[in-house]
């Protein structure tokens, strides 16, 4: 590593140890090694032999937060019809929401990420700081015994923090959400679109997927992104100008 990124991890690691007394309830367990675990990039591993990175953390987080978002919008708006609260629903969890939920708590400079990635600005990398979230989250349900309960109050103040405003912003211009309604309503086909997303190469702080949406057999749109949800949503992008193009809509 370059002076400049020795001297730019010392100055973080002193930030963190002046502020750990106002830790965010979020960072504080009962178990200390499940902590370190979602903080960990695979970048961080692959110049760290032995650790563990936070990708199966990242896939149950996602699931919480997917459930959790769901059931509170539910309860919220009891009059809300299904499509606007699927909308809904994916603004609040979207990386660009995600990301800021993981600033808010803290968690951007105290994720363990390999010395590429820090030179490459990670800590303030949307896609990083999304999928950290969301192993942290994962982290905490466990920490907690599994009892979703004990962390429903926590996460709903991320979303309480989200102004009513933005969330119907995001949510009128969700092209996966805007692609599902032109295929249910065009009576294209009977089933939702459907998404293929794989790893497409790039290094482990910076990888690129591809996606592919199909309706029935039919590959409508492709895209690539630095994540499988930006992948999915460029995909989606692709199909509905395509469609726009031929006068479906």
């Amino acid at each position: 590593m370059n002076g400049f990124a020795n001297k730019q991890l010392k100055q973080i690691d002193s930030l963190i140890k002046r502020e750990k007394i106002a830790m965010h309830k979020l960072l504080t367990f009962h178990n200390e090694g499940l902590l370190r675990h979602a903080l960990t990039h695979r970048s961080y591993v692959n110049e760290n032999p032995g650790e563990m990175h936070n990708e199966r953390l990242e896939f149950l987080g996602d699931a919480l937060l997917t459930f959790l978002s769901g059931e509170y919008l539910y309860r919220r708006h009891p009059e809300m019809g299904e499509d606007e609260m699927t909308r809904r629903r994916s603004a609040l969890v979207d990386e660009r929401q995600l990301a800021k939920f993981a600033t808010e708590a803290g968690i951007d400079f105290r994720m363990r990420l390999g010395k590429g990635a820090i030179q490459d600005g990670g800590f303030q990398n949307p896609n990083l700081l999304s999928s950290t979230f969301e192993a942290i989250v994962a982290a905490y349900y466990l920490d907690c015994d599994r009892d979703i309960e004990k962390i429903r109050p926590l996460i709903e103040q991320f979303f309480n923090s989200v102004p009513e405003g933005i969330v119907v912003a995001r949510s009128s211009v969700d092209s996966k959400n805007r692609l599902q309604e032109v295929v249910q309503a065009a009576t294209i086909n009977s089933s939702p679109p459907k998404y293929l997303t794989e790893k497409a190469g790039g290094m482990a702080h910076k990888p690129e997927f591809i996606s592919q949406v199909l309706v029935g057999d039919k590959v409508y749109g492709e895209g690539k992104g630095s994540s499988k949800k930006d992948a999915e949503k460029r995909a989606a992008e692709d199909a509905l100008a395509k469609l726009k193009k031929r006068g479906l809509i």
